[in-house]
Parts: C-alpha cells; structure tokens; sequence
C-alpha cells in the first residue's frame, strides 16, 4: 500500500481544502447568525428548561461505548513469531481456500485465490496455523481515495513482519483494471515505493481489507475477497472513523482478531 509518508502529504493538501472551504462557510453562517440569535434565544431557554426537567442533564450524557461497535477481545496475548524462511509450498493450487477471522466486530470470510497468488495463500495458511493472527489489533483505517482497513502485524504499529518476505504475485489480475482495487478485494501491503522504483517483493503479514473502492496502482498481491456478511462487518468498522481526523489512522472500533482459521473449502 502507499506509504505513511507519502499518504500524509496527499491528506494534508485535501485539509488545507477543506479548511479553506470551511472558513468559508464558518463566515457566512457567522452573517446569518447575528439576525437569528435574538429570537433563538427565548425558544433556547423553553427548550432546555423542559430538558432539564426531563433528566437528559443528569450526570454524564457522553457514552464512549456508543463510538465503539466492536465487542471485547478474547483473553489471550500475541504470540511473538518469528521464522528464518518462507514456508515451503504445501497448498493445493486447484483447491479452494477459506480464510476465517473471527474479530471484536464479528466474523470476516474470505475466499482465498491459491491459483493465482499461491506463495500468498500458503503464507496465510501457515501463519494463520501457528496462531500468528490470534489476538492481532488491524491498526490502521484510511479514508478518501484509499478505504481499506490494514491487519496482519503483530506488533500493531505497522512495521511487524514474520520474519520472511513474499514476492509480489497476481498483479495483472484484471479486476485491477483502471489502478482501481474494487471493493472487496483483500490484498498484501508492503514496502514498495513508486517513485524509487524500489521495494518490490517485500509482502510480510500484513493485509489489507479494501470497503469501498480505492485509487491504488497495481502494485499490491490481491488475494482474496470478503464475503457479503464480512463486508457488513467492513462498513460497521468504518463508519465508526479513524483517530486521526485526516483520512488515515488507528480505527475507533476495536478492531482485533481473535482468531484466525485457514481451511478448505
């Protein structure tokens, strides 16, 4: 996927956008408030009197658990796995592969595509065998052009790897036609930069979720797609938004994968 770096400059153009525009509006609003204060102020005092009485100002009316859609974490910690190698190939090419997440915010399928990305889909198999996914916080949500919801990494902030790369696999697939990952596809983040032309081969554990289709040059391994009742699950994780209030950052929904199964279908 793009990089922080790269990602913070494009956010940080549409803010200032966006900034201008709601000075913009913040002003005439400003105009039209003046004229409507006075009479806005006797209703005010009714309205909130009633409220009052009502109880809806008794105690604390914030709930933060209403911000968050997602259930509690299993017991449990993350496992710290490392290994020297990829794995050897020991899938069925012609088989067809199930990825199972159970989260916080319910369960995620995904129909994995062993034919055309089989060193990803092995990887997974492995990975998810040795409980490397158990107990794994997906630690980052973009929004705007990029919608995807990134998991994988242990350590939870991005830079965790199993210890072995993967090279870049099923990058002509024609769903990717018009540097477009349509929504639903699941697919490998790395390392890759486009403007050094380096970083190529570089797929670890990390993955992305993509909810709503996202401008991404065909440069990340696609190998799977969500299911129907996953992708609810997709929209309920984004609609609760990201941290940072710019488009990319850790998702307010506690997102975490209790457990991760791989199986045939």
């Amino acid at each position: 996927m793009v990089s922080q770096e790269q990602r913070r400059k494009q956010l940080a153009r549409e803010k200032r956008i966006r900034q201008q525009q709601r000075r913009a509006a913040a002003q005439r609003r400003a105009r039209q408030r003046t004229i409507l204060i006075g009479a806005a102020l006797g209703l005010l005092l009714v309205v909130a009197g009633g409220l009052w009485v009502g109880g809806v100002f008794d105690g604390d009316s914030g709930d933060s658990s209403a911000q968050d859609p997602c259930g509690k974490p299993a017991a449990g910690k993350v496992k710290p796995l490392s290994f020297k190698k990829e794995p050897a190939l020991a899938i069925d090419k012609s088989a067809d592969y199930t990825m199972e997440l159970d989260t916080t915010c319910g369960s995620i399928g995904i129909a994995m595509d062993a034919g055309a990305a089989p060193h990803t889909v092995n990887s997974f198999r492995f990975l998810a065998g040795k409980g490397y996914f158990d107990h794994t916080r997906c630690h980052r949500l973009t929004t705007g052009t990029v919608n995807v919801l990134q998991c994988g990494d242990p350590r939870g902030d991005g830079e965790g790897d199993p210890g072995y790369t993967l090279d870049d696999e099923n990058l002509k697939d024609k769903r990717l036609r018009g540097d477009v990952y349509p929504a639903g596809t699941v697919a490998m983040a790395n390392k890759y930069n486009a403007q050094t032309g380096k970083g190529r081969d570089s797929g670890g554990s990390q993955f992305f979720l993509v909810y709503r289709d996202t401008q991404l040059p065909p440069d990340y391994t696609p190998f799977g797609t969500v299911s129907k009742s996953g992708m609810k699950v997709l929209k309920k994780i984004a609609d609760a938004g990201e941290d940072s209030g710019g488009g990319d950052g850790a998702p307010n929904a506690t997102v975490v994968i209790d457990k991760a199964t791989v199986r045939t279908s």
